[in-house]
């Protein structure tokens, strides 16, 4: 078996996980075999991630299949942060299962989401095709809505409803741009499937029609801009990831709206090469960057939900990653090291949030007070999640930022480092004020906390925000090259 099947073992093996969860008959087995199942799968993807980096990228299934070393980056991501919601998600529901809300019937069917949530975003991932690329795109939109209200209550079923129809309305979107472009190829090609072939789009990009690329993309990057949460299109962000169960949030926040920003990312050379020059793609990349990370910072201090506050928090963190895949070579590498800091810290902080709010009973920040107190493990690794979110020195978050900055002094836009400085200041003082009554406050109420951590949480706790404060000090010359080989495919 060569490493290019590793691709359809890999998709193959998630989907068959699919059929184990529903012959397990013990809902307790079935979350212990979220990770195990999900740590199978890591150990697979890591092999796809060994022989890209060391053989460049690979074909599978006639090309309609494709990983170069910016798609094993995100492979990687996806499963680190799957692997860590996995492992959360483990002990997060055993409440319900001791109230019976989480039986049998509900513990099969979050199982079966969960490992073709894994196998949609993976899909994506690894599509050459640009139309399966799609397919996948839409196919999360409609497990992971489900996955939003497992118990059927009515703000989640709310949420989920707002998720389905907003984003369903971007995927249709994101589907014209998609026919859009592929028609500006309609003359290159004898078979009308090779249109939608990515490398072959881009092997002969300056040949496209330059008038339909731009439309084209125009429709794609608001149609999956409304799935990444792009402002203005973010309006259902806040209340799905406010509703759903904490392991689902997590996953949400930390890789779910990378994918979709993904797609909008493989379209972008195309464009570029089509109409030869940068300043169209990079243009709307900066503006709906921008967009985002001050809409969030005009919310961000109103907020009274600490659910929603990390909610606006990823709204602006993907704000700052499209912003610096809009500032060139140097923003594209920042942008992406801040996608992995991100995708890191944002998921720990979801943790740290569902447990706490589980010992409160509620996610109501007028309420919760003295979180360290009450349970010193989950309250300092809020504060210090919080810290790292918003740019504290060393964690790498305030790296990557960093990074933003020079990329944008080094291309001369002043304007946007403007703006983005006064959004991320902004931000800055309103979630600092958020936690720091939050953390410290004294307690209102007497509380226990009755929740036992495990082991491997505490282990993850530790280890992410070693992860977080080792790359803000030094970063591996390893990863360094990692980093600028992914960051090749926007040049």
């Amino acid at each position: 078996m060569g490493y290019e099947d590793l691709l359809v073992v890999m998709l193959f093996v998630t989907f068959s996980f699919v059929l184990v969860c529903q012959i397990i008959r013990n809902e307790k087995h079935i979350l212990s075999f979220l990770w195990i199942g999900v740590m199978i799968v890591c150990i697979l993807a890591a092999l796809v991630v060994f022989a890209v980096l060391k053989e460049g990228p690979l074909f599978s299934c006639g090309q309609r299949l494709y990983v170069d070393a910016f798609s094993v980056y995100h492979l990687a991501i996806l499963m680190i942060v799957f692997l860590m919601s996995s492992i959360y998600a483990n002990n997060y529901f055993q409440e319900e299962i001791d109230s019976g809300i989480f039986n049998i019937k509900v513990a099969r069917r979050f199982g079966t989401l969960w490992f073709v949530s894994l196998a949609a975003m993976m899909l994506v991932l690894i599509s050459n095709d640009l139309g399966i690329m799609w397919v996948g795109m839409e196919t999360t939109t409609l497990v992971t809505a489900f996955l939003i209200c497992p118990y059927r209550k009515k703000k989640a079923l709310e949420a989920m409803w707002k998720y389905l129809i907003v984003c369903s309305v971007g995927i249709a979107l994101a589907f014209m741009g998609t026919i859009i472009i592929a028609a500006s190829a309609h003359k290159l090609f004898s078979s009308s499937t090779d249109m939608f072939l990515w490398t072959h789009l881009h092997r002969f990009g300056y040949l496209l029609n330059p008038g339909l690329v731009k439309l084209g993309f125009l429709f794609i990057i608001v149609g999956y801009g409304t799935k990444v949460g792009l402002a203005p299109m973010h309006t259902w962000l806040p209340d799905a990831h406010s509703q759903a169960p904490t392991p689902v949030s997590a996953v949400f926040s930390g890789f779910m709206l990378n994918t979709a920003l993904y797609c909008i990312l493989r379209y972008v050379l195309l464009v570029d090469t089509a109409l030869g020059s940068t300043t169209f793609t990079h243009g709307l990349l900066i503006f709906f960057g921008l967009a985002s990370i001050l809409i969030a910072a005009s919310f961000i201090p109103y907020q009274h939900d600490l659910k929603r506050v990390l909610a606006y928090s990823s709204v602006e963190h993907l704000g700052i990653i499209t912003l610096g895949f809009g500032l060139g070579a140097l923003g594209a590498v920042a942008a992406l090291f801040h996608m992995f800091n991100h995708s890191v810290c944002k998921t720990l902080t979801f943790f740290c949030a569902g447990r706490i709010g589980r010992i409160y009973k509620t996610f109501d920040m007028n309420t919760i007070r003295g979180a360290i107190h009450v349970s010193p493990l989950w309250g300092a690794g809020l504060l210090a999640c919080a810290l790292a979110l918003i740019g504290v020195v060393p964690f790498a978050l305030f790296m990557s930022e960093l990074l933003v900055v020079r990329a944008a002094i080094s291309s001369g836009a002043w304007i946007p480092l403007g703006l983005f400085l006064a959004g991320i200041t902004i931000v800055f003082a309103g979630v600092l004020h958020h936690v720091t009554e939050l953390v410290w406050g004294n307690p209102q109420v007497q509380l226990e906390n009755l929740y036992r951590t495990s082991f491997i949480e505490k282990g993850m706790i530790i280890v992410s925000l070693g992860v977080l404060i080792i790359l803000g000090l030094w970063m591996p010359m390893s990863f360094k090259v990692v980093l600028e080989h992914a960051a090749q495919f926007m040049n």
